[in-house]
C-alpha cells in the first residue's frame, strides 16, 4: 500500500489525505466539475478530473473512480463517508482490480447496509430491536395491515438508506401511503434502491451510538459512545463524546453488544453501532454504518487515536495494537456541522457564494474546513461547509469554547446555521444535558436567533465603514455619499438597507467621528472609534463593539464582532422596474424536479403539494399558498431548475 486514492470531496476528503500522508503514502484526489477548485483538489499529490456535476455523474460513478486508479497508480482506495462508501459492489469492484478497499469486507457491508437484514443479524448477536414492519408490496393496503402490527406512530425509512435520507414520519394511517411513496422516490434517487420498510417510532429517545474497531487478527474493540441526539430531518447537527446520559454501565453494556454484533460480522475497520436509548436506560439497535462517521473527531479527542490513520493501517494488514483495557476516556468533547442551510426556513440548504470564510481566536479549536476562504455551495452535494470541535475538561467548558469560536466565525454570502449552533451550544437545556431528539422542537426561538448585538450596533457600522470606504476612494464626489437620496429640508441622508429605509448623519469620514441613526422610526446617537475603511468601534453608551465590516462583489455588506454576525444590502435609489411575468409558487432552490402533482385545470386548496424539487439530496415540495385553479405548469419530471423559477401559475 503506497499510493491512496481518496474517493470524496471536501473536509472529509482533506481529512484522509492528512493521515495518508502522516504515513508516507502517495494521495489522489478526484473530483467533479464543480469541485475543481476545491481544497482537496490541491491538497493531493495528484487529481483526477471525472467530470459531470451531479454525484451520479462524478463521485458514485465507480467505473470512474476505478479508472482513475488505474491511471494513477493507485492500490488502495479510501470512500470517505457517503457516495460508494457503504457500496458493496463497489467494494468487491475494487478487489476485483486489485485494489485494497479501506473499508470492512464487502459481505459486511452488504448485510449492514439493507436495515431489515441488520437487524436480523442484530437479533441473532443479542442486540435488542425496534418493532418493525415490511413494505415490500405495491399495495396500500397492505402496507397499512404491516403498519399496524408495529403501531404509531412510525418512522418510514430506506431500506438502503442513511443520513436522514429516505426517511418519513407517519402518526397515523392516513398519512401512510404519501410517507412510503415519497421515501421510495428520495431512496431511489440517493440510494439506487427504493426499498422502505416501517419501524417503530420513539418520539423523543436519545441517539447514542458506539464506535468499533476490528482488525483481520481477530481483535475487536470498542472506543466508548457518542451522542448525536440534536438533529434536523433526522440528521445530526452537534455530536459529543462522551453522552451526557451513559454511566460507566450502560456504556460497558452497550459496548459489549456493539462489540458482540461486530463479531458476528466478521467485521474489520472501522464501524458505528448506532443505538436509540429511552428515558428509562434501555437502548434498540437502530443501525450499523460500516464506514467511518462525520462525528469521528470527537472520539479521537477523547480517546488520543487517530481514526483515519487505524483504518489505514488495519486495511494495511496490520493488527490493532492495543485491547480494550487500553482504551481511554480523557475530558468531553462537541462537534458541530457548519452548513449553509437556513434554520427559520426549515434549514433548507442555501447553495450560492461564500465570499469570505475565515475563523481564528482560540489555537485549540479543531476545524475541519470542507472549502476555503472562498467557495461556491453547490445545489448537488451535502451543504457542510466545516465541522469544528472543541475540547475540555468538562462538557461545560468544551460547549462554552465552541459556542464563542463559532460566534467569531466570518461566513459572508449565502445563509448558514452559524448563529444557530452559538445559541444552541450556550442553551441552558443544551448546557444541562437536555438533549434528545427532540431538542430543536423544544426550542423553536432557536430557529430565528440572531446576533447577540444590536442590530443597530451592526447597522451603523456597516453604514460608517461603507461611507468611509467610499469618501476614502473618491476624490471628485467624495462628500457625496452614492445611491442615497437626500430629502428636501432634511439635514440627514437616507438610505434602503434590505427594503428598511434609514437615515442617518455622519459626523467624519475617518478616525474618531459620531453618527446619528434612525432605523424604524428609533434615532440612535452614536460615538465611533478608529473608523476606517474595514473596521470601526461602535460606542452606544458606555458599551463599546469592535466590528469588522466587509463589502463584497454582489453589493451585500457583512459585520463581524465577537458575538456575531449579519449580512446587510444597501439598495439601488431607484428601484428597478419589476416588469412583466408570470406569479406563482417558485423553487426554493436550485434542483431537480422529481415529482409533479397538477395539472392545469386541477382545483388545489391551500397547503397541498404542487411540484416536489430534490437539491442537496432532499426533496423540497412546493405548496399551494392558498385555494385557486391551476391555469399553466412551467416544470417536468427530471427537469432542473434554478432558484425562484415559477413552478405553478393559477387562473
Amino acid at each position: 500500500m503506497k499510493t491512496l486514492l481518496v474517493a470524496n470531496r471536501g473536509e472529509i476528503a482533506r481529512r484522509v489525505i492528512r493521515a495518508a500522508r502522516s504515513l508516507g503514502y502517495r494521495t489522489v484526489s478526484c473530483y467533479s466539475d464543480v469541485d475543481a477548485d476545491s481544497p482537496h483538489v490541491r491538497e493531493a499529490d495528484i487529481a483526477v478530473a471525472l467530470g459531470g456535476s451531479t454525484a451520479a455523474e462524478s463521485y458514485l460513478d465507480a467505473g470512474k473512480i476505478l479508472r482513475a486508479a488505474a491511471e494513477t497508480g493507485a492500490d488502495a482506495v479510501h470512500p470517505g463517508y457517503g457516495f460508494l462508501s457503504e457500496n458493496a459492489g463497489f467494494a468487491r469492484a475494487c478487489a476485483e482490480a486489485g485494489l485494497i478497499f479501506v473499508g470492512p469486507p464487502a459481505g459486511a457491508v452488504e448485510t449492514m447496509g439493507l436495515k431489515d437484514r441488520a437487524k436480523e443479524v442484530a437479533r441473532r448477536a443479542g442486540v435488542p430491536v425496534l418493532p418493525d414492519a415490511v413494505i415490500s408490496s405495491g399495495d396500500p393496503d397492505a402496507w397499512r395491515a404491516a403498519a399496524e402490527s408495529a403501531g404509531y406512530p412510525l418512522l418510514v425509512k430506506a431500506t438502503a438508506g442513511g443520513g436522514g435520507k429516505g426517511m418519513r414520519r407517519v402518526d397515523s394511517a392516513g398519512d401512510l401511503a404519501e410517507a412510503v411513496e415519497g421515501a421510495r422516490r428520495e431512496a431511489g434517487s440517493s440510494f439506487g434502491n427504493a426499498d422502505v420498510f416501517a419501524e417503530k417510532y420513539l418520539t423523543a429517545p436519545r441517539h447514542v451510538e458506539i464506535q468499533v474497531f476490528a482488525d483481520s487478527f481477530g481483535n475487536v474493540v470498542h472506543l466508548n459512545e457518542r451522542e448525536c441526539s440534536v438533529q434536523r430531518r433526522h440528521q445530526k447537527v452537534i455530536e459529543e463524546a462522551p453522552s451526557p446520559a451513559v454511566d460507566a454501565d450502560l456504556r460497558a453494556r452497550m459496548g459489549s453488544t456493539a462489540v458482540s454484533l461486530a463479531r458476528e460480522l466478521g467485521y474489520a475497520g472501522a464501524g458505528t453501532v448506532e443505538y436509540l436509548l429511552d428515558g428509562d436506560g434501555k437502548f434498540y439497535f437502530l443501525e450499523m454504518n460500516t464506514r467511518l462517521q462525520v462525528e469521528h473527531p470527537v472520539t479521537e479527542e477523547v480517546t488520543g487515536l487517530d481514526l483515519v490513520r487505524l483504518q489505514l493501517q488495519v486495511a494495511a494488514g496490520e493488527p490493532l495494537g492495543f485491547t480494550q483495557d487500553d482504551v481511554r476516556l480523557d475530558g468531553h468533547a462537541i462537534e458541530v456541522r457548519l452548513y449553509a442551510e437556513d434554520p427559520a426556513r426549515g434549514f433548507a440548504p442555501a447553495p450560492g457564494t461564500v465570499y469570505r470564510y475565515a475563523h481564528g481566536g482560540d489555537a485549540s479549536i479543531r476545524w475541519e474546513d470542507g472549502i476555503g476562504e472562498t467557495a461556491e455551495i453547490s445545489p448537488f452535494y451535502d451543504p457542510m461547509i466545516a465541522k469544528v470541535i472543541a475540547h475540555g475538561a468538562t462538557r461545560r467548558e468544551a460547549a462554552l469554547r465552541l459556542s464563542r469560536a463559532i460566534a467569531a466565525t466570518e461566513v459572508h454570502g449565502t445563509a448558514t446555521n452559524l448563529v444557530f449552533l452559538a445559541a444552541a451550544l450556550s442553551h441552558d437545556d443544551f448546557l444541562a444535558g437536555e438533549t434528545r431528539t427532540d431538542f430543536i422542537d423544544l426550542h423553536p426561538e432557536l430557529l430565528t436567533s440572531q446576533a447577540p448585538t444590536p442590530e443597530h450596533v451592526h447597522l451603523a457600522a456597516a453604514v460608517a465603514v461603507t461611507v468611509a470606504r467610499r469618501r476614502a476612494r473618491d476624490t471628485l464626489t467624495r462628500t457625496a455619499p452614492p445611491g442615497f437620496r437626500p430629502l428636501p429640508g432634511h439635514p440627514d441622508t437616507t438610505a434602503v438597507w434590505d427594503e428598511r429605509e434609514i437615515s442617518y448623519r455622519l459626523s467624519a469620514a475617518s478616525g474618531d467621528a459620531a453618527l446619528r441613526l434612525t432605523v424604524d422610526g428609533t434615532a440612535h446617537d452614536l460615538a465611533l472609534r478608529d473608523l476606517t475603511a474595514d473596521s470601526v468601534r461602535v460606542r452606544d453608551g458606555s458599551r463599546d463593539w469592535p466590528c469588522r465590516v466587509a463589502v463584497h462583489d454582489d453589493g451585500s455588506v457583512w459585520v463581524n464582532d465577537p458575538d456575531g454576525q449579519r449580512g446587510f444590502t444597501p439598495q439601488p435609489r431607484l428601484p428597478e422596474h419589476a416588469g412583466a411575468g408570470g406569479s406563482g409558487p417558485v423553487a426554493d432552490m436550485a434542483g431537480v424536479v422529481v415529482a409533479v402533482k397538477v395539472k392545469p385545470g386541477d382545483e388545489v386548496t391551500a397547503g397541498q403539494q404542487l411540484v416536489i424539487v430534490e437539491a442537496m439530496k432532499m426533496e423540497w415540495p412546493t405548496v399551494a399558498a392558498e385555494d385557486g385553479t391551476v391555469e399553466s405548469v412551467h416544470v417536468a419530471e427530471g427537469e432542473y431548475v434554478e432558484a425562484k423559477k415559477v413552478l405553478v401559475t393559477f387562473q
